[in-house]
C-alpha cells in the first residue's frame, strides 16, 4: 500500500500582538513533526480578533490557497481550535484538508495512549471535540436526495446518518464516562489506602519535555530500584500520559510515594484537561508538588505560566511546591544549587538530585521526630515495628527493656508515647 506524505502549511493569527505568539507557531511545528508531518511552511496575519467565519482575514485565504497548490501540500494546520463552520468553510475555499491545533495534540495523545485508562480519556475528548462538528463532516451527505418511504420522507440520507451518528456518540460518550468513573473510584480507594497509611505523597508536575520522567528515573535508580520500575522517558512532546506511581524508600526508612503526571501544553485542548481530571486528582492529592522546570528554554517563564493556570483549571491549589529547574547543564547556569523552595538540577547527568531528595524530605517529613523509649521484653512487637518503620539510631538492652535512640513520624510517636522516657 503506498503511504501517502502529509505536507503541511502552518497558519496562525496574532491576536493583539501576542509576545508568546512566535513561540506558539514553533510549538505547533513541533506537535505536527511529533505526528510524522512533513511541515512546508507557515502563514501568519496579525489581527485584532479572528475572522468568525475563516479564522483569517478573506484575503488571506487566496494567499494560503496559492501557497497550498505552489508546495503541492495537502494539509493546512491552523495554530487555534477552529469551530465546525469555519473548517467547512476553509476546506471549501482552500479544497485540501484542514484541521486544528487541538484535532493535532488529539491525535499525538491518541498515539501516545498505552493503558487502558489513558485510551478512554483520549477517546473522550476525541469524541467531545467530534460532535459539534458533525455537520461538517457530513455536508456532502446530507446533499443527497432522501427516499420515499416512511420516516425518511422529505429528508436527505445524510441527515438521517447524521443523526445516528449523533446518537452513536452521545452513547458511547456515556458510555466512557461511566467506565472512567469506575476507574476515578478505583483510584480513590487506592488515595484513601495511602492516606491511612499516612504514606506522603509527591508528585511531578510540568511542561511536556521537561524531565519529569527522567527525574523519576534518577531517583529510583538513587535508591536502588530494579529496572523495572523505571518509567518510559524520551525527548519527544507528550512521552508520558498514564499516571505512573512509584514508592521511594530512603536509606533512614523514610518512604514517600512519587507520581509522574502528563505534561501540558500551550492552549491544551478544553476536553482533553477534563478528560484527564481523574489522573491529575493524583496532584490534587499530593502533599508536595514538584513542578518541573525545562530551564535551557527561554520560554520557561511562559511554560510556568500555562503549567500554574492548567493546575488551576483542575483545583490543584494551595499545595506547597518546589520548582526543579532541570536542564541546568543546557542552560549554562550554576548548578546544583539551592535557594528557598528553587533547586536547579540537571536529572540528563545526575546533579542536583540529593539536595532535591533533601528538599522533599524537609517538606514530607517535617512531623519527624527524635526520642529514647524503654520498650518492655515483652512488646518485641513495638521493636519489630519501629524497626521495619523508623529509623533506629541506637539499640540498648536494660534490665527493663531494650533502650531505642529512634527518628518516627508524629502518628507513630502518638501510638507509642507511653515508652518515651525522653
Amino acid at each position: 500500500m503506498e503511504t501517502i506524505i502529509e505536507k503541511a502549511i502552518l497558519v496562525g493569527v496574532n491576536l493583539q500582538n501576542d509576545r508568546n505568539f512566535n513561540y506558539s507557531m514553533e510549538e505547533l511545528e513541533s506537535l505536527a513533526e511529533a505526528l510524522d508531518v512533513e511541515v512546508i511552511g507557515s502563514v501568519i496575519q496579525n489581527l485584532e480578533r479572528v475572522n468568525p467565519s475563516h479564522y483569517v482575514g478573506t484575503g488571506k485565504i487566496e494567499e494560503i490557497k496559492n501557497f497550498v497548490d505552489e508546495a503541492e501540500a495537502n494539509l493546512v494546520i491552523f495554530n487555534d481550535e477552529l469551530s465546525p463552520s469555519q473548517i467547512r468553510n476553509l476546506e471549501h475555499d482552500l479544497e485540501c484538508k484542514v484541521i486544528d491545533r487541538t484535532m493535532l495534540i488529539l491525535d499525538i495523545f491518541d498515539r501516545r495512549a498505552n493503558t487502558r485508562e489513558a485510551q478512554m480519556q483520549v477517546e473522550l475528548a476525541q469524541l467531545q471535540y467530534m460532535l459539534p462538528r458533525l455537520v461538517g463532516l457530513h455536508a456532502s451527505l446530507s446533499r443527497q436526495g432522501g427516499g420515499t418511504g416512511g420516516g425518511f420522507r422529505n429528508r436527505g440520507a445524510g441527515e438521517t446518518k447524521l443523526e445516528l451518528d449523533r446518537r452513536k456518540i452521545e452513547d458511547q460518550i456515556a458510555k466512557l464516562r461511566k467506565d472512567l468513573e469506575v476507574v476515578k473510584n478505583i483510584r480513590e480507594t487506592q488515595r484513601k489506602k495511602r492516606r491511612k497509611n499516612e504514606v506522603p505523597v509527591v508528585s511531578l508536575v510540568g511542561y511536556t519535555n521537561a524531565g519529569k520522567s527522567t527525574i523519576m528515573n534518577r531517583l529510583l535508580k538513587k535508591i536502588g530500584q530494579e529496572d523495572n520500575k523505571q518509567v518510559f522517558e524520551k525527548d519527544m512532546l507528550f512521552a508520558t500520559l498514564d499516571t505512573s506511581v512509584r514508592n521511594i524508600e530512603l536509606p533512614d526508612r523514610k518512604t514517600f510515594l512519587l507520581t509522574d503526571t502528563v505534561g501540558f501544553v500551550s492552549k491544551l485542548p478544553h476536553h482533553l484537561v477534563k478528560a484527564f481530571r481523574s489522573t491529575l486528582e493524583e496532584a490534587r492529592e499530593a502533599d508536595l508538588l514538584l513542578h518541573v522546570v525545562d530551564v535551557s528554554n527561554e520560554q520557561h517563564p511562559f511554560m510556568m505560566d500555562v503549567t500554574n493556570k492548567t493546575l488551576s483549571e483542575v483545583d490543584v491549589e494551595g499545595i506547597p511546591t518546589i520548582y526543579v529547574y532541570n536542564k541546568s547543564d543546557l542552560a549554562n547556569v550554576k548548578y546544583p544549587l539551592v535557594s528557598g523552595d528553587n533547586i536547579w538540577v540537571s536529572a540528563q547527568d545526575g546533579q542536583g538530585l540529593d539536595e532535591l531528595v533533601e528538599l522533599i524530605r524537609q517538606h514530607v517529613f517535617s512531623d519527624y521526630v527524635e526520642c529514647e523509649m524503654l520498650i518492655p521484653f515483652d512488646r518485641g512487637d513495638v521493636v519489630s515495628y519501629l524497626n521495619a518503620n523508623a529509623q533506629v539510631k541506637d539499640t540498648e538492652y536494660e534490665e527493663n527493656g531494650t533502650k531505642l535512640l529512634v527518628e518516627l513520624k508524629g502518628a507513630d510517636l502518638k501510638k507509642y508515647e507511653q515508652y518515651v522516657i525522653k
